[in-house]
């Protein structure tokens, strides 16, 4: 089946630029990065239908990790795969330095009133929070405290972890190197008591793979976020979400409008389905247990947080310090910690 990008890019190659018109400026669809798993799921099952019956655009989602989202756009060199990122904190700054998004204009967010100040600016909305900690199968092992009891026993034989890819795996690992000593701009602790219990740890796996570990028992614990948490228990996995003894790790996720988007206009309406009450309604319930920013969406007991006022009281990290030592870390993590 032929994506309308692939269409696009075969009628360009092929010279069939009277093809051009109709299809560049089509009404009733927008492509938009998603992140794997949870992400993807929830946005396949609540926000596409909503869309659809709210303005009679289909969603059509790529499932990307951030980094691999301004990779992607950058490899594109000005025809973007996709209208719409998604991103965490790192890679928005990233993109912006790149000059990979298009200007954000708020007025056309009709449910602008109804999120906090801040939420947007010149570049992209802000669509949710995340919260990051550590998940782990009560019925296999005891309750961990914090960080530094992963790469202890009795939960170390039955770890599972991932690099730097993804947010979640980067704070997290931040955090590990925060117990031994280190800091956000030093993950050597980190990498130094990785390697010493190396041979003991249950799994080495990339992001997208946790959550299929966790549920074949694979693994029993791992750092992640409470999302994948909600929808593995959703999926019958004894799982329980923990939040460290020293914070749980927090961040906004926001989108944006790639620079030279097909479908613009589509896109903000996307963004505006997604921060509605009624999608937020949706999202915030068991087993998505998203964190929308809309302020009319009453937040579950069953979520770490019961406003978006705690956020300040969670763990944040600077991006503009991390961002630049970033692309090492993957890079020695993938060569130094596979089994």
């Amino acid at each position: 089946m032929f994506s309308r990008r692939s269409l696009l890019a075969g009628a360009t190659a092929l010279g069939g630029t009277s093809l051009l018109p109709s299809l560049a400026h089509a009404k009733g669809i927008v492509t938009a990065a998603t992140y794997p798993g949870s992400w993807e799921e929830a946005y396949r099952t609540v926000v596409a239908p909503a869309l659809k019956k709210a303005h009679d655009i289909d969603l059509e989602l790529q499932p990307l990790y951030a980094v691999d989202q301004i990779a992607k756009v950058r490899a594109a060199r000005g025809a973007p795969p996709f209208d719409a990122f998604v991103l965490d904190p790192g890679p928005r700054i990233t993109g912006i330095d790149g000059g990979l998004f298009e200007k954000f204009d708020g007025k056309k967010i009709s449910n602008a009133s109804k999120l906090p100040a801040g939420m947007i600016d010149e570049w992209g909305i802000c669509v949710g929070a995340q919260v990051v900690g550590i998940g782990y199968n009560p019925k296999k092992l005891p309750k961990p405290k914090g960080w530094k009891d992963l790469l202890s026993d009795p939960w170390v034989s039955r770890l599972g972890i991932t690099g730097f890819q993804t947010t979640f795996g980067t704070v997290s690992l931040i955090e590990i190197a925060k117990a031994f000593g280190g800091s956000e701009t030093n993950v050597e602790p980190a990498f130094v008591e990785l390697k010493k219990v190396l041979p003991k740890i249950a799994a080495v796996g990339n992001p997208a793979a946790m959550a299929g570990l966790l549920q074949q028992g694979q693994c029993d614990i791992t750092y992640t976020n409470i999302q994948t948490v909600a929808i593995l228990k959703s999926r019958g996995v004894d799982i329980e979400f923990v939040k460290p003894d020293s914070g749980a790790v927090a961040f906004f996720t926001t989108m944006h409008i790639a620079k030279g988007a097909a479908d613009a206009e589509n896109a903000y309406k996307y963004f505006d389905t997604v921060v509605s009450k009624a999608v937020g309604d949706a999202l915030v319930q068991p087993p998505h247990n998203f964190i929308p920013v809309n302020k009319e969406v009453v937040l579950p007991p069953s979520l770490p947080m019961t406003n978006l006022d705690e956020m300040s009281t969670y763990v944040r990290h600077d991006w503009s310090k991390i961002n630049p030592l970033r692309a090492a870390w993957i890079e020695k993590f993938n060569k130094e910690m596979a089994k």
